[in-house]
Order: C-alpha cells, then sequence, then structure tokens
C-alpha cells in the first residue's frame, strides 16, 4: 500500500512542521484541524500541494472515521495545551485530550490502523523527585489538569495497543521553540515587550528551570525514532542535556530586543498552580538513535524571538 499518513493537529505549532516535513518526502497525508488554536497561515505552502488534503474539522463534535479510510499511520497532535487555564475550563482537558483520543483510536480500530504517534507531555512526570527524570520514572501525584489529561491518553493508547494490537510511540515532549511558535511564557514575553521595553510581568519568581527543544530537532527525533524503535509501546522523553531558568531566557530574549526592562513578579514560586519549578527530561533512550539536537535552547530562543518579530501578526493572537 501507499505511504499515507493522517495527522490531526496538522495547522498548529508541531504539526503544521511536520505537515512540511512529511511532504518534502512525498507522502501523502490527511490533515485535520479545527483552527482553534491552529493557524491555516501555517499551511500556505502545504494547502498548494496535491498531496496534502485538509478537512477543518472539529475533533470532538465530528464524525472522524470515515478520514481513517487507507491510513498508514496517525500523528495525534491535536490536544488543548493551555496548562495554565485548565482549572478555569476543566471540561476542556478532559473533551480534548482524553475523549478525543478516544475517538482518534476508535476511528483507527474501524479503519484497521495499526500504528500511532501520540504527542504526551514531561508534564505526565508531575513534581518527580528523579532529576533528569526517566521513561521509566515512577507518576507522583499530578499537578495540572493537562499532565493528568495526557497521562489518562497515555493509559487509553496502551490499552488499544495490548488489545488491537496497535503499535504507538509515546513522545513526551519539553516545550518547543522555533519558527511558528505562538503559545508560552517566551511569546508572552516578547509580545508584552513590544508594546512596552520598560516593564515585563513575570509569573512566579523567575527561578523556575525549564528545558526547550527546537521545532526541527523534534521533528528529527519523531522521525529518526519511529524508524529505530521497533516495539509495540514506544515511550520516548524529547528534550536536551540544557536547561535555564525563566530569567535566564528574559535575558536572551532582552538581549536580543536590546531593552532592560524592569522585572515584575507576580504568583510567588510558581506562575499558577500546576507550573512544575523543574522539567528536566533524561534523552539518553533517543540519543541511542543516533539523534542530537542541532540547535542550544539560547539558539532557539533568539530564533523564535526574532521570527515573531518578523510575524507580528502571530502576536495578536489572544492568549
Amino acid at each position: 500500500m501507499k505511504k499515507k499518513i493522517l495527522i490531526t493537529g496538522c495547522a498548529g505549532f508541531i504539526g503544521s512542521n511536520l505537515v512540511d516535513f512529511f511532504l518534502k518526502k512525498n507522502i501523502e497525508i490527511v490533515g485535520l484541524d479545527n483552527l482553534s488554536t491552529g493557524n491555516i497561515r501555517f499551511l500556505h505552502s502545504a494547502l498548494k500541494n496535491k498531496k496534502f488534503k485538509f478537512y477543518k474539522k472539529d475533533l470532538f463534535k465530528s464524525e472522524i472515521s470515515s478520514y481513517f479510510k487507507n491510513i498508514n499511520t496517525v500523528y495525534h497532535l491535536a490536544a488543548n495545551a493551555d496548562v495554565r487555564f485548565g482549572l478555569k475550563h476543566t471540561k476542556k482537558d478532559i473533551d480534548q485530550n482524553i475523549i478525543v483520543t478516544h475517538k482518534v483510536l476508535e476511528a483507527m480500530r474501524k479503519n484497521n490502523v495499526k500504528k500511532i504517534m501520540f504527542s504526551s507531555t514531561g508534564s505526565v512526570y508531575g513534581e518527580s523527585s528523579q532529576i533528569p527524570t526517566k521513561e521509566d520514572a515512577p507518576f507522583p501525584i499530578q499537578t495540572s489538569l493537562y499532565g493528568a489529561s495526557k497521562t489518562s491518553a497515555e493509559g487509553l493508547i496502551s490499552a488499544y495497543c495490548e488489545g488491537f494490537n496497535f503499535k504507538s510511540y509515546i513522545f513526551r515532549f519539553v516545550s518547543i521553540l522555533g519558527e511558528r511558535y505562538s503559545h508560552g511564557h517566551v511569546f508572552d514575553f516578547v509580545k508584552q515587550l513590544k508594546n512596552n521595553k520598560k516593564k515585563l510581568y513575570v509569573l512566579g519568581d523567575g527561578n523556575q528551570r525549564k528545558s526547550y527543544l527546537n521545532i526541527f530537532d523534534s521533528i528529527n527525533a519523531i522521525y529518526k525514532s519511529m524508524n529505530y524503535f521497533n516495539d509495540k509501546i514506544n515511550i520516548i522523553n524529547l528534550g536536551t542535556n540544557e536547561s535555564l531558568t525563566v530569567k535566564e531566557s528574559i535575558k536572551i530574549i532582552c538581549d536580543t530586543l536590546k531593552c532592560k526592562p524592569k522585572l515584575l513578579f507576580k504568583g510567588g514560586k510558581r506562575g499558577w498552580v500546576g507550573d512544575n519549578p523543574l522539567i528536566f527530561l533524561d534523552t539518553k533512550k533517543i540519543r541511542k538513535s543516533g539523534w542530537k539536537p542541532s540547535f542550544t535552547i539560547k539558539e532557539s530562543i533568539k530564533i523564535t524571538t526574532k521570527y515573531l518579530l518578523d510575524n507580528q501578526w502571530i502576536l495578536k493572537r489572544k492568549t
């Protein structure tokens, strides 16, 4: 059978970059996205390619099974990724991250699709006592509805692998940066400083330590992993061997923008409930495939800052 894949959340940050990556490999793609957070402009080039078919669909509300016909592999990226406001919209993580994942799995089962890639998160580890955190680290108490919903989705996928002989690749990401980035604290800081370079509001005390990965390194890691690991259930951390505090990332942004704002901290040690003070993943497993990141965190923050300045329409997005 000719290679044909389906990407949910295809107009999002990671999804649209994945679309471009596979089109360069001449692979036929079906893309689904409701455009609630994704942007059709990210698909500008892809929409001109006859091998890409885009359908604006709400995966939660719509019947989706028919789109999975003759698909070899599903890349399930559609999700609610708004960790910060999870407690204000408690149903959203359940609907978008758990129920939609079940609908995707059912569509796969009905169409005999056996392979799925799933975008999970380092947030599933909660506040792990094991740093750097390995894939087999025990799960502590969940600290966010987002992390809990992704943990649940992982469980559903694993159960379908056992029950229906699926093969899965579950990637636990750190924060991703790069072209088409449109959500997160680097976005928030650049947006603030574009309007006022004299002061910057920071959620938390600025000492939260984060790890980041460039989008192109992420895509290459996904591709390399899925051609290297061959277990029924493959759980893989994606990150780098670096980390920075929020204050350090602010300095890189401010140096790029050539400004020195007054930093105004609020929220105590954490910016919000579920804001883990340290997420740092062990990446020895993915490195066994021969993969290694091409960009440092500092380079990725600079690239992202410059991209946002060159594409200021993205900064108008509501956060």
